[in-house]
């Protein structure tokens, strides 16, 4: 049973709060638009973290991290792409990786929109947990964290940063 704390879009923008609403994780995945090495290096230092660049990181971060990320965490196959829609409307650069091998959870970022949504089609769990960072439009500042035990998901709890 693995506790994942999942953020996405903080354009370098940290927060002292991630690190307290993630004391209970295993892991940490940042889902793109990372914005900023000391950021991600902060994350690094207090969990074990798995991330893909968005379309504002460049540089090293485009050089350590990958644009898409597809791993095996307890008996559950996990995609990430920081530019990847959602169920019915999943961006053209993912789209056929899901309808050719769907994973069971499809992790997503900017849109700087929450959601979690289950895709009946592929049979896969998507979540985008909106924009932790300042930069952007959204009006509330989000994370998510979940639990995953075997192949099923639970706990999954909404964080909303005022």
């Amino acid at each position: 049973m693995k506790r994942i704390g999942i953020l996405s879009d903080t354009h370098g923008f940290w927060d002292d709060r991630y690190l307290m609403h993630f004391a209970d994780c295993d892991e940490i995945w940042h889902v793109g638009d990372i914005g900023s090495e000391v950021l991600i290096e902060q994350l690094e230092r207090f969990r074990p973290v798995r991330a893909v660049y968005g379309n504002i990181d460049g540089g090293i971060l485009r050089q350590k991290y990958s644009e898409t990320l597809r791993f095996k965490i307890e008996d559950c196959e996990v995609v990430m792409k920081h530019i990847g829609g959602y169920p019915g409307r999943y961006d053209a650069s993912i789209r056929k990786a899901l309808y050719e091998r769907p994973p069971q959870l499809f992790v997503s970022g900017h849109s700087h929109i929450l959601k979690v949504m289950f895709d009946k089609t592929l049979g896969c769990l998507h979540i985008n947990p909106g924009a932790a960072g300042k930069q952007g439009w959204q009006q509330v500042r989000t994370l998510v964290k979940v639990t995953i035990d075997g192949n099923k998901f639970k706990d999954l709890d909404v964080i909303e940063l005022a």
